[in-house]
């Protein structure tokens, strides 16, 4: 699988300027798209589809530098409009291209590399242990999808938890671990990308079969 990863990487990177580099990527591989995708995402936290975006928009900021004009580079790397282009090379870097020449900045998105790797080797305790059926409890909210970095919908939501909502959660606590969960789910995207909205509460676990008043 590892050769099969650094494999495609290669394919990409000789054919980053294709329109459908990922599509023929993808029937090189010997394992089924969903597996080579789901794979892909667990190791590097991204999609594929991210991965060609950072590194094209990496490679237009390489070519603004050197004065090449910015509408040439965006039909060249893809989109359809300068627009398009511009909105989202000002969300990769946070400057318009208009900006890179004057200000001299460089962002880069290296092409990745997948090596193994062997750590550990340290002794840890650890105990598995059975749980009753539990539910979780807790004031939750529709919030953006975001991989990295402060996700500051969740942080509203941990401020607007009243105490009489935290009064709650401590009665219906009854199991442990005897501490506040955070759970995310039904994402709209099942995780794979970063678009889109998921539900995420903020509660505790509970053998009871009560929600938590707003």
């Amino acid at each position: 699988m590892l050769k099969q990863l650094n494999d495609t990487i290669n394919y990409i990177e000789e054919h980053l300027l294709d329109e459908k580099v990922i599509d023929e990527a993808m029937k090189r591989v010997s394992v089924s798209e969903l597996h080579f995708k789901n794979v892909f995402f667990f190791l590097t936290g991204m999609s594929i589809n991210e991965y060609v975006k950072n590194r094209r928009l990496s490679e237009a900021n390489y070519d603004l530098l050197h004065g090449k004009k910015v509408t040439d580079i965006a039909f060249k790397y893809g989109y359809q409009s300068m627009d398009g282009f511009t909105r989202a090379f000002k969300n990769w870097c946070g400057f318009l291209p208009s900006e890179i020449s004057r200000r001299g900045e460089h962002k880069v998105f290296p092409k990745f590399n997948f090596i193994v790797k062997v750590s550990g080797g340290n002794s840890m305790e650890c105990r598995i242990i059975e749980k009753p059926a539990f539910n979780f409890v807790g004031v939750s909210k529709r919030v953006p999808m975001q991989f990295e970095g402060v996700n500051n919908a969740i942080v509203d939501l941990a401020n607007s938890i009243t105490q009489e909502q935290r009064e709650e959660m401590h009665r219906l606590q009854n199991m442990e671990p005897f501490e506040v969960v955070n759970v995310s789910y039904n994402s709209d995207t099942e995780f794979k990308k970063e678009e889109g909205y998921l539900t995420h509460l903020i509660g505790v676990l509970t053998t009871e079969k009560k929600s938590v008043q707003a």
